[in-house]
């Protein structure tokens, strides 16, 4: 047990360069609502329900993280910051990150009718602060999801999803980024093909206006020289 704590906050130091060493680590709001939520989904698989919801109440008011009982979580889980919120049937991978205020939501919570209703979020996603991942869907492996995107549709494995409602970026699935991206939003080589299109467009731009200034040049009457008899 205590070499998989160690693995566990070593692969959170991994992902954050803010600790200066493990017992910092232990003090991440996220890394104790995991400790809660392993306690509380153990009480709930018992069919201790109620029990289950103490811990999980207890748990969501010391680090303002809410994570549902019945929902399932799997190896090196790091929440980054707090209050995001994780429904019943999400289903969670190994090695994912979120960032702050995330939900991982359900859909048709009026019917009252059980079943799967929330996200299943595969293999080493990343997450970003603020989105919103909403209904049973899939977030494939390696998958990325921008902050504040609000995704509702199945992301295929390394996407980049942004905006609202989210999109994939102009980077094709199969050259997806295989190393860690911090808050799930690629900020150099993925966004290259945009910033070429860009530039191509400011240098169509500035050819245009030069010919634009030559044929006012053209039009505009040669001054007069000399005097008037």
């Amino acid at each position: 047990m205590f070499e998989r704590l160690v693995a566990y906050l070593d692969s959170v130091k991994a992902r954050d360069p803010a600790p200066r060493s493990r017992w910092e680590v232990l003090t991440y709001p996220g890394v104790w609502a995991l400790f809660y939520h392993r306690i509380a989904h153990w009480l709930f698989e018992a069919e201790l329900f109620f029990l289950a919801r103490l811990v999980n109440h207890w748990s969501r008011m010391v680090t303002a993280i809410d994570i549902h009982p019945g929902a399932t979580i799997g190896k090196n889980f790091f929440i980054d910051h707090g209050f995001s919120v994780i429904g019943e049937t999400a289903e969670i991978g190994d090695n994912v990150t979120i960032y702050q205020c995330v939900t991982l939501g359900g859909t048709n919570p009026t019917n009252g009718k059980a079943g799967k209703r929330h996200p299943t979020i595969e293999d080493e996603v990343i997450i970003g602060s603020g989105a919103q991942v909403i209904g049973p869907i899939t977030i494939g492996r390696r998958a990325r999801i921008g902050a504040n995107a609000v995704v509702t549709d199945d992301v295929p494995e390394g996407a980049t999803m942004i905006g609202l409602k989210a999109r994939s970026t102009l980077v094709p699935a199969e050259q997806w980024i295989k190393e860690f991206i911090p808050y799930g939003t690629p900020c150099d080589d993925p966004c290259a093909p945009s910033r070429d299109c860009v530039e191509k467009l400011e240098t169509e731009l500035k050819m245009l206006r030069a010919e634009v200034e030559a044929l006012r040049s053209d039009r505009e009457p040669a001054p007069r020289s000399g005097t008037d008899d």
